[in-house]
């Protein structure tokens, strides 16, 4: 992973609290949510079985969006 990359993901890190501590992140983001990219700059579309219970979703219509940030980067430039 390039460094430019990785400074930006500590810095995001930095700045949110996880209550799954990061589990992504430490595994290589092998351990991902399932999420996906539907074009909004700012969101995922959440496709976990029990959005709800993430802190992270918000609920849109018949949908749940992801707004963790990490998960959005991770999503957006890593293309995972």
């Amino acid at each position: 992973m390039e460094q430019d990359c990785m400074k930006i993901i500590e810095e995001i890190i930095d700045g949110i609290r996880c209550p799954k501590d990061f589990k992504c992140y430490k595994t290589g983001f092998e351990n991902l949510c399932e999420a996906k990219d539907f074009g909004l700059s700012d969101f995922l579309k959440c496709l976990e079985k029990s959005p709800q219970e993430c802190k992270f979703s918000l609920p849109y219509g018949d949908w749940y969006l992801c707004e963790c940030p990490l998960r959005i980067y991770i999503a957006k430039k890593l293309k995972k």
